[in-house]
């Protein structure tokens, strides 16, 4: 038999006591058994407590009513564009934005940027079912754009709304494809109205809302809806120093899309009126220096010829004066009103005009040699 010194057990029994202490947590070394999943304390069933339903606050119930009815309709655009690489090789390109669903038909709305010079357009829809879509028709200007896709895959059409209505102030709620993240819901609040801003292509974009509802590279062409979940307006464009989102985001009013998707579907592109005039704003301070004897109007630089305005009679400058090293073309009428409303500047004159069908009359109030006179143009399409 061996035999051990005491120094020896000690120093065995020692050893085996650290590691019954060190393993002391290990239930495994005791004879106490596993707790079943019944028994644990998250998964018991409280007789004491009657079952509540989740309580959500006013604010919350909104943004999921809203989603839940809307999303349905928006959709997820892919535009495949070809290019060169350094080899001289096409190589296709692709392209992300949103869209919403405006009719049974299957016409979807959209930004101009999202599908312009598209070679293919493929839109993938709430369910993730992918449809080939058909470009109905662009306009650049206005940056929209409608595509269509088989009325049998329409899944839900948004509901329109009044962007007339707006006040700073009102719940914004928009819903995209920021980076792809398909169908993303941020909210925010109508920041600001009538702003303006120019696109990459040049055009300048007015009466546009300001939103601080999160917007992201993505977002283009995506619905911005009210607290009802109607649309007022699309989103189209963001201000930021990063690239990404800084709390302004620009939507282009609902109003204005649908008279340009109406035109769009109808007759394939936007015929705009065209009044045929260069003029000059006249400021008060500009009017007395040349001593127009008015405040403010349009003087009328140049009349086109063969236009609507050389038709009617309007007539351009005839006369060259130099102005603080500006040449200014003088002796033109000068537009105070049109249909009776007051017109401050050329802006102003522009925007009435746009608001107008192709083939309208209107009635210009112009001031020509110091007297007052009223002359009616009938608007044709701009060449």
């Amino acid at each position: 038999m061996f035999k051990y010194s005491t120094k020896t057990i000690w120093i065995a029994l020692l050893l085996i006591f650290l590691f019954l202490w060190f393993r002391r947590e290990d239930r495994s070394i005791f004879t106490e058994k596993r707790p079943t999943v019944e028994s644990l304390d998250f998964n018991a069933v409280e007789t004491a407590v009657v079952a509540q339903s989740a309580v959500y606050s006013a604010d919350e119930k909104i943004n999921v009513d809203v989603f839940e009815r809307v999303h349905p309709a928006v959709v997820n655009i892919a535009s495949t564009t070809l290019s060169m690489n350094f080899w001289m090789e096409v190589i296709p390109r692709q392209g992300q934005g949103s869209g919403f669903i405006i009719d049974r038909r299957g016409y979807i709305l959209t930004n101009n940027h999202v599908v312009a010079k598209a070679q293919k357009l493929t839109v993938t829809m709430a369910s993730g079912k992918r449809i080939d879509a058909t470009l109905v028709g662009r306009d650049p200007r206005t940056d929209l754009a409608v595509i269509r896709i088989p009325s049998g895959d329409v899944e839900a059409v948004a509901t329109l709304g009044d962007s007339d209505e707006l006040r700073p102030g009102r719940k914004a709620i928009a819903i995209g494809n920021p980076f792809g993240l398909s169908h993303t819901l941020t909210t925010g609040i109508v920041s600001a109205l009538h702003r303006s801003i120019r696109t990459e292509d040049g055009n300048e974009i007015e009466d546009l809302i300001q939103t601080d509802a999160a917007i992201n590279p993505g977002n283009s062409g995506g619905p911005l809806l009210d607290s009802n979940g109607r649309v007022i307006g699309i989103n189209t464009a963001i201000f930021s120093l990063s690239g990404g989102y800084q709390g302004i985001g620009f939507a282009i009013p609902i109003n204005l899309a649908k008279r340009v998707a109406e035109k769009l579907i109808t007759s394939g592109r936007v015929a705009r009126p065209w009044l045929g005039i260069s003029g000059l704003s006249l400021s008060p301070s500009l009017a007395e220096g040349l001593g127009l004897g008015v405040s403010q109007g349009v003087l009328v630089v140049q009349v086109f010829p063969g236009g609507p305005a050389d038709q009617a009679g309007l007539r351009g400058g005839n006369r060259e004066v130099l102005m603080r090293g500006i040449r200014l073309l003088l002796g033109g009428d000068i537009i105070t009103e049109i249909n009776s409303v007051p017109v401050e500047d050329m802006k102003q004159l522009v925007h009435h005009v746009e608001q107008m069908e192709v083939g309208q009359a209107v009635d210009l109030g112009v001031i020509r040699k110091g007297f007052s006179k009223n002359i009616r143009v009938m608007l044709s399409e701009r060449p």
